[in-house]
């Protein structure tokens, strides 16, 4: 399955999806990815990570390794679909830039694989076919148990040294979300909590309420639009 992109029209993002590859056929191409792999100690490029990979592999390029991630839990794929479709709408409707999630690299001391970026106008030179040279904007990642540690401690320093303007950390086992903003080379918490109203820094006007990002609470998308008044 290829990465989404989201912000082309609003008909595709809210229609039916294509038909995914079946879950054997991923499987088996995930599991033919680790056969084929470097060993641990190998160290390789990035080019030669790009090379390796296809555009299914849950993967990321570590200094000079290469690291396997887990698949996504449902409740992480129903909070990074429900954000794409609203941040990407709204990026589309406003001309603001673009929404892509993973599996999408985004090149900084490492290649890393967000669970979503949002590129300003401006930066779009940095998308190259296969990733992103250079910082996103914003990057959002949603926390599961197994990558707690990566997401709070190694992506956290690595995407404030590298320039990421705005970092989102969303924990649904722990209903608790936490949105940075980079000042002066450190992140800063400008807002944290279970719910509340929280105002974005790069992408200009935008919004939402902190309870939206859980799936018990989580609104229909189309009444989130109409609250952004992006739609009748």
């Amino acid at each position: 399955m290829s990465s989404q992109v989201a912000g082309q029209t609003l008909e595709p993002v809210l229609s039916q999806h294509p038909e995914f590859p079946s879950d054997e056929r991923i499987l088996r191409r995930r599991l033919l990815q680790v056969l084929l792999a470097p060993p641990a100690s190998e160290a390789i490029t990035y080019e030669e990570f790009l090379d390796w990979a296809d555009e299914d592999t849950l993967a990321e390029w570590v200094d000079g390794k290469i690291v396997m991630t887990s698949p996504a839990s449902t409740i992480h794929q129903t909070i990074a679909g429900f954000l794409l479709k609203v941040m990407g709408i709204y990026a589309e409707t406003h001309k603001a830039g673009m929404m892509i999630s993973s599996p999408f690299q985004m090149k900084l001391e490492n290649g890393r694989e967000p669970d979503l970026l949002f590129i300003a106008n401006d930066h779009l030179n940095r998308l190259k076919p296969t990733y992103l040279d250079g910082p996103a904007d914003l990057v959002i990642e949603i926390i599961s148990p197994e990558s707690t540690g990566r997401d709070r401690g190694d992506k956290f320093t690595e995407y404030e040294a590298g320039g990421v303007l705005e970092y989102w950390l969303i924990d649904p086992q722990r209903r608790w979300a936490e949105f940075y903003h980079l000042r002066n080379g450190r992140y800063h918490l400008a807002y944290a909590g279970e719910e509340g109203e929280y105002h974005a820094h790069v992408l200009p006007g935008f919004w939402l309420r902190v309870e939206w990002l859980w799936p018990q609470t989580m609104p229909p998308v189309l009444d989130v639009l109409r609250m952004l008044q992006l739609i009748a």
